[in-house]
């Protein structure tokens, strides 16, 4: 099977490249690296996975990987209405995965347009070329943040989703919508994925259990918010991407009104609270923290908590990491050479 995925010197996306290479599919990793946070992770990333670019990465130019033959990696962005169309009309993707978009909700109060040219702008031109293309499946990120402020919990699909308390929360749900459309329309068939708080090793610097490792290890505060009274719905890396690989290989069925689309939880299902996190966090480093307790953060939401039923009935998913391994993986990696920001 012929697979793009964007995103692909993400923290998921990364990890997504490597299940599908390893697993024999030929994957054509694709990715803007832009500076949203230190690139040097996303090279990192690129080179585990046999792509060699030494901070530099040329524009709408193929690089084959030097560790798996069935994986290549351009850079491109998917708002790009020339070069976009081309890769597709030149590669014919059976499937594609779409992780690019840009991320961070706090951001995206002091950077609107930025996820407006990459998560409804970009997302669209991918959308045409997913039709115009003839593409199986498309699945594709959303987020967790489409809850906004609900309290029912857990979390569940059917739940309403139309009061975002963010702008990154509005884009997430208008790639539902417009996928839906598409698949109502053109005959596309897509899955969206709401994910919830992912970390591992190559995590991303800008989500608590990075951010908090690095405060701590340099014997800083870290910061608390809303005074610690905060849940999250934790999921190790491993555990997403079995579920995205699950999803790939599952094409939706056509509903009643004719369109094949669906959307997944992607969790955990297990809720911790913040200052548990962190308790856990210290034992996996093997330091105390400093907290700086601050008030909730503009954009910011009480906690999430995912059911994850509907993946685990249709797809077959179930996440298996606790909190205390996974964070003990990722210690061990934080502090290992490996880490490129260190």
């Amino acid at each position: 099977m012929k697979v793009l995925v964007t995103g692909a010197a993400g923290f998921i996306g990364y990890y997504t490249c490597k299940r599908l290479a390893e697993r024999g599919d030929t994957v054509i990793g694709m990715d803007n690296i832009n500076n949203y946070y230190d690139v040097r992770l996303k090279y990192g990333r690129l080179n585990e996975l046999g792509i060699g670019l030494n901070g530099d990465a040329k524009w709408n130019v193929t690089v084959q990987s030097s560790l798996y033959s069935n994986f290549s990696f351009i850079r491109m962005s998917l708002e790009d209405r020339e070069a976009l169309p081309k890769l597709f009309a030149e590669y014919k993707f059976d499937r594609v995965i779409n992780l690019a978009a840009q991320a961070g909700v706090r951001y995206s109060i002091e950077n609107p347009f930025a996820y407006i040219d990459s998560n409804l702008v970009g997302f669209a031109n991918l959308l045409e070329c997913c039709r115009n293309s003839n593409v199986e499946h498309l699945v594709y990120a959303s987020s967790s943040s489409v809850y906004g402020g609900n309290t029912k919990t857990p979390f569940e699909e059917t739940d309403n989703v139309d009061n975002p308390v963010s702008l990154y929360a509005a884009t997430k749900k208008a790639n539902e919508l417009m996928a839906s459309s598409y698949c109502k329309l053109y005959g596309l068939k897509a899955t969206g994925l709401r994910f919830f708080t992912v970390y591992g090793p190559w995590g991303r610097p800008d989500m608590a259990p990075m951010l908090f490792s690095r405060a701590m290890l340099k014997g800083e505060p870290i910061k608390v918010f809303n005074n610690g009274d905060m849940m999250r719905d934790f999921t190790y890396i491993d555990d997403i991407v079995e579920g995205i690989v699950r999803v790939l290989d599952t094409i939706p069925a056509v509903t009643l009104d004719n369109r094949a689309h669906t959307v997944y939880n992607i969790g955990c299902s297990n809720p911790v609270k913040l200052m548990d996190f962190i308790a856990t966090l210290e034992t996996a480093l093997g330091v105390t923290a400093v907290k700086e307790f601050l008030p909730m953060q503009q954009g910011d939401v009480y906690q999430t908590y995912a059911s994850t039923k509907k993946l685990e009935r249709e797809i077959g998913y179930t996440p298996s990491v606790m909190l205390a391994t996974g964070l003990k993986k990722m210690a061990e990696w934080y502090k290992s050479d490996k880490n490129p920001l260190l």
